[in-house]
């Protein structure tokens, strides 16, 4: 039987590529399960009240291009 040791010196020799894909693997069920949630949620009406303020706040003006919020972001980190 492979000990959790040997597992982590296998992972460790892996190629990048190797290693995303693994990593992917890993993380789908807990992806799966947040997706299952979001959709549940959805469905049950218990996100209406975001997608509502979120309308709003484009009705209103509130909104800024998310292009326009990342070239901030670029600028602060120039800084």
């Amino acid at each position: 039987m492979t000990t959790l040791l040997e597992i982590k010196a296998a992972i460790e020799k892996l190629s990048p590529r190797d290693y995303a894909e693994l990593m992917a693997m890993l993380h789908a069920p807990v992806d799966d399960d947040w997706d299952r949630q979001i959709k549940a949620d959805a469905t049950a009406g218990r996100l209406d009240h975001l997608v509502e303020e979120a309308r709003a706040d484009l009705a209103a003006g509130r909104c800024r291009p998310l292009e326009e919020l990342l070239s901030e972001d670029g600028d602060e980190a120039s800084r």
